[in-house]
């Protein structure tokens, strides 16, 4: 069964790209110098989305080489998920979902660039965030490996995000749940967990873990699957370098949380966290 994508990705894409305004690229004037890259998929990838930054700018003149280029991606996944899958009507059927999925994707990543010029002072341009911010690399990345993770192609999803894992330093598992308007600044050594959820407007910044405080224990020696152990973040967060917010906790909106920090208890709204005693919160002076 060879894999033939009928789906309308190419011409929303098309459509996005006609959209694009200053500071993003307009036009497709300049060329960049090529990277080596070990994952064909996240290659295209790069190329789909922000196709004038990766000399691809043929995409916006000629539909139909950008319908040649969804294709190609959609072959590539359609042979890597038969590896995993060994079921190919499955495995057609995840394609074109997660295909579709793209314009949409787009539009979000367009958002986190904007977070990221917005919450980073040595951010120069947009050409420097999408180029080469292993942060932004890392959230291109998870929001289309999410959608292979939501369509049950977890083994595939977490081979695509290893790769990524061991690009940027980042580790943001699959099933992480990230809102818009999201950034990591410098990136090394993040680790979201997989039942995470992540609200808008959310800044973190390096060695920053949302991670497991005590594991649940399932049949014999094995370790209990799919329950919530990791924490929930609100809109308009900042975790602060070394950070470690622990369990399934609950941390509030417009919550700070100070650099080195270890947390294992709710945090409620507009609070900063201090890192030597995380318990001695202070209510922010200006809320009620």
């Amino acid at each position: 069964m060879a894999y033939e994508y009928k789906g309308t990705a190419a011409k929303e894409l098309f459509e996005s790209y006609s959209k694009d305004k200053k500071p993003f690229l307009e036009k497709a004037r300049l060329k960049f110098p090529k990277r080596k890259e070990g994952f064909k998929e996240i290659k295209l990838l790069k190329e789909l989305f922000f196709p004038k930054y990766w000399n691809s700018n043929e995409t916006t003149e000629h539909i139909d080489e950008l319908e040649d280029k969804v294709t190609r991606l959609g072959k590539i996944l359609f042979k890597g998920l038969i590896a995993h899958l060994h079921r190919e009507t499955e495995a057609k059927r995840i394609v074109d979902s997660v295909l579709n999925s793209l314009p949409e994707i787009r539009e979000v990543l367009k958002k986190d660039v904007d977070a990221a010029f917005a919450g980073d002072p040595a951010a120069g341009d947009y050409t420097q965030i999408i180029r080469a911010y292993p942060g932004f690399l890392g959230i291109l990345a998870h929001r289309f490996i999410h959608e292979l993770y939501k369509n049950k192609a977890k083994s595939y999803a977490r081979e695509l995000q290893e790769h990524i894992h061991s690009v940027t330093g980042i580790d943001v598992h699959p099933g992480a749940k990230i809102g818009e308007y999201f950034f990591i600044d410098h990136g090394t050594g993040v680790v979201v967990g997989e039942t995470s959820v992540i609200g808008d407007w959310a800044r973190i910044y390096q060695q920053v873990t949302l991670g497991v405080l005590h594991f649940e224990k399932g049949e014999g020696s094995i370790l209990k699957k799919s329950y919530k152990r990791h924490p929930t973040i609100g809109n308009n967060c900042v975790i602060g370098a070394g950070a470690k917010i622990l369990g399934p906790v609950r941390i509030g909106n417009r919550v700070n949380i100070g650099a080195n920090s270890w947390v294992d208890m709710d945090i409620p709204d507009d609070t900063t966290v201090y890192p030597k005693k995380p318990e001695h919160y202070k209510k922010d002076r200006n809320s009620n």
